[in-house]
Parts: structure tokens; C-alpha cells; sequence
């Protein structure tokens, strides 16, 4: 299995993805390919004494930043190591892609680049978010900030291939985000999603609320970008604010400094739960070719896990079985016109 990743994707790039890339190859047997100028991922594999010999480099001398327009990835950032790395996916010489990289760029670059698999009305990010128990899928979280209900529908169908195929839930569960859980709740979009989902075949459990999403509202949350991104950010600053105040209680005076040396591993345990590194990131769901959108900040053990979960994505077809479940929807819909 050959894995492209953008060695000058996210915020420490090139060392700590190249370290992720090195973790990744010794310890699950991966190919790995950086995508990135060739002389600068030398010299700074060099300076930190890390081996790369045993994997591939293709030369890109440029490389989109956090602050570029998504559509200069087509543009100006033709030659970046982002854009490179999608075109060589494209062409076959990987199996899957992954980049810490602009997020809207990589959108962009994934549909125009790699394309959407046929039937697809958007791709969609899709992380793994850690639950009460488990963790959940949260899709869309940013990639489409307006949506129609249709789209939320495939939404629901692919998330439910993936949490099957690569987190192994038997028959996940769908819920949507909404503002109730009866019906006949929330705005037009949701009541057409609803309608959707429920006749879409997956086992759709009905609206969720935003309090529930972390309990054990759904193994599968379906939102429009924009409402999804906010949940995300939301869950991300909550799970600060409270280690924070329990770190500031913990360290407070001798007391509970004695109290936190008792609990210690508890509380490590819980932290890893909740450890956004643990999963890596999120899949772009809905392109043709696996492609795995890893957190900005990432370090090497957040890149590590990414491919790791793009390894996954490879081994189980995801991308072959939405295909293949979306065809089979298309079918059924057009004799079900031609009948009528």
C-alpha cells in the first residue's frame, strides 16, 4: 500500500510530519511517499538525524499556507506539494493521500484533481470524535457550508459505510443534528433530511440534539458544514475549558496535589480518550480515491494515527462500497420513475 502525504501540510511542517511518516512506516509497514521540495525535506531530515531513504520523494518546489485562497491550488499553487500530491493520486502512483494542509484547498484540489466518485453531490469532512463511549462521526464539519437535503442524505450513507468498514460498529447508528428530536423540528432542510434519511435504507434513529451528540446520541452525526463545523469547534473549546479548570482545581495547594497523584492514571486514560491525536484528523468522504485531511496542528503521533486510519480507508474499499451503495440507490430511484 503506497500513502502520498504533503511533507509541508499544517503548522509544523516538514519535521514533524516527516517524523509522523518515519513512525508510520515502522511501525505498520506502509510505503510511504512525501510530496514536498525535495532538497528542503533532505536537509531537514539531515539536521534531525531521521532516515528516509526507504521512502519515495516527489519534487514540488511550492506549497500552499494557511492563509491562501483555496482556489490558488489550481492557480499559482499548481506546483505545490499539496496540488502535486493529489495529481499523482490521481494518476495511480498512491493509494491514498493525506495532508495537514489548508483545509479549503484541499477541497478544492480533491474534486477538481482527484474528482468526486460518480453520483456524489459533495464530498464532506468526516472526523471521528470521541463519545461517552466510543467515538462518533461528524459529517459535514466545514467542507460545505450550505447543502440540500439530498446531500445530507449521502452524508448519512457514507458516514455509515465507513463507521461499519474501517471502526467496525455493526448497523452504526444515523442521527441528525437538530434543534428536537420530534419530526416535524427544525427548519426546512432538516425536516427534508429527515424524510431522506428514513427512506435511505441505513438505520437512521431520528434527530439528535446538540447535548446528546457527546452521550450516546449517535454513532453517526449528519450536518451541513456550517452547522457541523460549529459543533466541532464547540466540542474542541469545551474539552479545554474543562481540562483546563481540572488541571487549575488539581494543582491547587498540597491537598489536591495528593488527590491528583492518587488519580493520576485515571485521569491520563481520560485525556487520551478525548485526545483529538488518537484519530488524526478527518476523510474527505465522497472523493474517488481515499484522501484523509489531517489536523493543522498535527505532530508526528497525530500523523502517525492519520495514516494509519488512511490505511484503514485503503484495506476495507470504503470508497468502492459507497460507490457501489450510492449505484444501486441511483437504480432503484429510476425504475421506481419509469414505473410511476
Amino acid at each position: 500500500m503506497k500513502i502520498i502525504v504533503d511533507a509541508f501540510g499544517g503548522d509544523n511542517a516538514p519535521l514533524e510530519i516527516i517524523k509522523g511518516c518515519r513512525m508510520a512506516k515502522d511501525e505498520y509497514g506502509f510505503q510511504i511517499i512525501l510530496a514536498g521540495n525535495e532538497k528542503k525535506i533532505k536537509k531537514v531530515c539531515e539536521e534531525n538525524n531521521l532516515k528516509t531513504d526507504d521512502m519515495e520523494i516527489i519534487d514540488a518546489l511550492d506549497n500552499i499556507s494557511m492563509e491562501d485562497e483555496p482556489g490558488e491550488i489550481l492557480k499559482s499553487k499548481s506546483q505545490s506539494s499539496m496540488a502535486v500530491g493529489l495529481q499523482n493520486l490521481a494518476d495511480g502512483v498512491g493509494d491514498a493521500f493525506v495532508s495537514a494542509g489548508n483545509s479549503g484547498a484541499l477541497v478544492t484540489g480533491a474534486t477538481m484533481i482527484t474528482k468526486r466518485l460518480k453520483g456524489v453531490l459533495r464530498c464532506a469532512f468526516a472526523p471521528i470524535i470521541p463519545k461517552n463511549k466510543g467515538s462518533f462521526m461528524l459529517i459535514d464539519s466545514g467542507a460545505n457550508s450550505q447543502c440540500r437535503a439530498e446531500m445530507l442524505r449521502q452524508f448519512g450513507i457514507m458516514g455509515s459505510i465507513y463507521m461499519e468498514k474501517v471502526m467496525k460498529i455493526k448497523n452504526p447508528k444515523v442521527g441528525l443534528a437538530n434543534v428536537g428530536v420530534e419530526e416535524h423540528k427544525g427548519d426546512i432542510l432538516r425536516k427534508e433530511s429527515y424524510k431522506l434519511l428514513s427512506e435511505s435504507g441505513i438505520n437512521f434513529i431520528g434527530n439528535v440534539e446538540a447535548r446528546d451528540i457527546p452521550l450516546e446520541g449517535a454513532d453517526v452525526i449528519v450536518a451541513d458544514g456550517f452547522t457541523g463545523n460549529i459543533i466541532l469547534k464547540l466540542y474542541e473549546g469545551m474539552a479545554s475549558l474543562l481540562f483546563g479548570k481540572f488541571k487549575e482545581i488539581l494543582s491547587k495547594n498540597l491537598k489536591t496535589k495528593l488527590a491528583a497523584s492518587l488519580i493520576l492514571k485515571d485521569i491520563k486514560d481520560m485525556k487520551n480518550q478525548i485526545d483529538y491525536n488518537q484519530y488524526g484528523g478527518a476523510p474527505l468522504m465522497g472523493i474517488s480515491k481515499p484522501v484523509f485531511k489531517a489536523h493543522g496542528s498535527s505532530t508526528a503521533v497525530t500523523i502517525k494515527n492519520a495514516i494509519r486510519l488512511t490505511g484503514d480507508y485503503v484495506k476495507e474499499n470504503v470508497t468502492k462500497t459507497i460507490s457501489e451503495v450510492l449505484e444501486d440507490m441511483n437504480i432503484k430511484k429510476q425504475d421506481g420513475n419509469e414505473q410511476n
